[in-house]
């Protein structure tokens, strides 16, 4: 079985290096006040879920003797 070659133009592949769309992408829209007021918002509460988490989880990764002086079990309390 043979198979037919047939000559194939390179030329479109050369020439697309050169091509430009005369087609211009239009314009961005710039946001409107609700949205950016949205954005800063949802931006705030995320910092402040960190920070809060931050504040909240301090004491706790804190070691030392005050943290095991402070802890006492209902059966050392002489039930």
């Amino acid at each position: 079985m043979q198979s037919r070659r047939e000559a194939v133009p390179f030329a479109f592949v050369a020439e697309t290096d050169r091509f430009r769309s005369n087609v211009t992408p239009p314009a961005r829209q710039r946001p409107s006040l609700p949205e950016i007021a949205g954005r800063t918002l949802i931006g705030l509460t995320v910092v402040a879920g960190l920070v809060g988490s931050l504040l909240f989880g301090m004491p706790a990764l804190q070691a030392g003797p005050q943290a095991a002086q402070t802890q006492q079990s209902e059966a050392s309390e002489g039930r």
